[in-house]
């Protein structure tokens, strides 16, 4: 075995050396260009000026080989003090490493993990290792294999750093959940996607996402699995993990896998649950539902994910409903996700909009799916904000030859205002589906009250109603009222009526503040 032992010190002052050298030839030629290539003829006859011409051309091949050399002698000169220098950073590192293991030592030996240094990746489904007790970040879990189907959880950091982020899972394994940040300082790291499920059973779940410490972002959740064989159910998404306890927004919750397809629907899987915030910060929103698988019998929609909540900022918005399955018989789409509320100050989260309902594609007398309810919106601020706006309802599904097309989802309320703040507006209802038998339309929601200072907020519209045969339709949606103002406000429009026979009513107005406003307006007749 061959050593190599090597001075940076004495390289450099050797580079050092060589340069000043090749500064002192470069400036002896210049010094010497002039005198030797501007050489004059001693006389005017052809000899003379021959041999002026003849030193001269010897002189400017010196110049130009002279130059060729200064530059490979300055590129040797770089050589040697990057050499010097890639020595000198290895002595610098080896120290630095000799250095961190002295003082790591001890608490490896007492709690299995460094003072500084980031934790180490996990092999095939196994867990990253923590990060160092004051500084460094969580090593990521593994991901899946057939051996060890489930992804690894990512590690957590200590005082400083961010977790490690969960391992994907293989086929018929779940996510790993993302490891926790910091205690003062660092961010949740995301959970793992889920691998495919298999024929006959619930797909696996994502991984939840990693709490931050006292300042951070949550991690977001990982996705469900989809189903891979039928029959077979969606995953679950993975919920997001929670804000830092002083500032920190939540993390986003995780979609639900798709439901399979085949003989028999299986439902979709429901969207994780965005992270709450701490003191400070935004909540996650919700992961959406998955969708139900394509079947004889179409199976419903999962349904979103609610809105984290949060005390100063604004709440998450909810996930949206799958949509369900097409087949003999459409399978109804999923509820959407609520959304986040907020304690103090800001605005609430928007509700999720309800999935669209499956379509029946059979000649059998089979119904089509109903659009899923859209969610209410989250309440604003105890002392200050909006509430948020309601989601829509999904629409009914389709029938070709089927008795009767789905009806749409009623439309979510409106959240309630903050002391100072308006009501959200209510969500509108969804349109009935085409059919025979047309579907009948979803009703708006109804707005949100204001609490003391604020407007109500507006009903949604009703929905359409389906088509079917000349001169036949399904029933429009009546409008949603509107939410009412308390002391200073006005009161806010109903929502209009859906076309349809019979058509929809309008919404009733809400009422004005008893100290200032103007009452809402009625919503209009389909």
């Amino acid at each position: 075995m061959s050593f190599v032992i090597a001075a940076p010190e004495v390289m450099a002052a050797a580079a050092t050396d060589l340069a000043n050298i090749g500064s002192s030839i470069s400036a002896a030629s210049a010094a010497a260009a002039g005198p030797t290539m501007g050489i004059l003829a001693a006389g005017a006859d052809e000899v003379s000026v021959a041999i002026s011409a003849l030193f001269g051309s010897h002189a400017q091949g010196y110049q130009t080989l002279s130059a060729q050399l200064a530059a490979y002698h300055n590129q040797f000169v770089r050589a040697l003090n990057a050499g010097a220098g890639s020595y000198a950073s290895a002595e610098a590192a080896n120290v630095q490493q000799t250095l961190l293991n002295a003082i790591n030592a001890p608490t490896q030996t007492l709690l299995g993990r460094p003072l500084i240094g980031n934790g180490a990746d996990g092999g095939p489904g196994q867990n990253g290792g923590p990060g160092g007790l004051l500084y460094g970040n969580g090593g990521n879990g593994g991901a899946g294999d057939t051996a060890n189907p489930n992804g690894g959880n990512g590690g957590s950091a200590g005082l400083i750093g961010n977790g490690g982020a969960g391992g994907a899972g293989a086929a018929t394994g779940a996510g790993g959940a993302g490891g926790n940040g910091g205690w003062l300082y660092g961010n949740g790291g995301p959970g793992g996607a889920a691998g495919l499920g298999t024929a006959g059973g619930v797909s696996p779940a994502g991984g939840a996402g990693g709490a931050a410490g006292l300042w951070g972002h949550g991690g977001a959740g990982g996705a469900g699995g989809s189903a891979s064989g039928a029959p077979g159910a969606g995953g679950a998404g993975g919920d997001g993990g929670r804000g830092g306890l002083l500032y920190g927004d939540g993390g986003a919750g995780g979609a639900g896998g798709n439901g399979s397809n085949g003989v028999t629907g299986v439902h979709g899987g429901n969207g994780g649950a965005g992270g709450a915030a701490g003191l400070i910060g935004n909540g996650g929103a919700g992961g959406d539902g998955g969708n139900g698988g394509l079947s004889n019998t179409g199976a419903s929609g999962g349904a979103g994910g609610a809105g984290g909540a949060a005390l100063i900022g604004n709440g998450g918005d909810g996930g949206h409903g799958g949509n369900g399955g097409h087949g003999n018989s459409g399978g109804a789409g999923g509820a959407g996700g609520a959304g986040g509320h907020v304690g103090l100050i800001s605005n609430g989260g928007n509700g999720g909009a309800g999935g669209n309902g499956g379509n029946d594609n059979s000649s059998t007398l089979a119904d089509a799916g109903s659009g899923g309810a859209g969610a209410a919106g989250g309440n604003g601020g105890l002392f200050y904000g909006n509430g948020g706006v309601g989601g829509r309802g999904g629409n009914g599904g389709f029938s070709s030859a089927g008795t009767s097309g789905g009806d749409g989802g009623i439309g979510g309320a409106g959240g309630i205002g903050g002391l100072i703040g308006s009501g959200g507006g209510g969500g509108d209802g969804g349109n009935g589906g085409q059919a025979p038998r047309p579907g009948n339309a979803g009703d708006g929601g109804a707005g949100g009250n204001a609490r003391l200072i604020g407007d109500g907020g507006r009903g949604g519209n009703g929905g359409e109603g389906g088509d079917g045969p000349p001169g036949v339709k399904g029933d429009g949606g009546n409008g949603g009222n509107g939410g009412n103002a308390v002391v200073i406000g006005n009161g806010g429009n109903g929502g209009a009526g859906g076309f349809g026979i019979p058509v929809g009513s309008g919404g009733a107005g809400g009422s004005r503040g008893v100290l200032f406003g103007t009452p809402g307006a009625n919503g209009a007749d389909g």
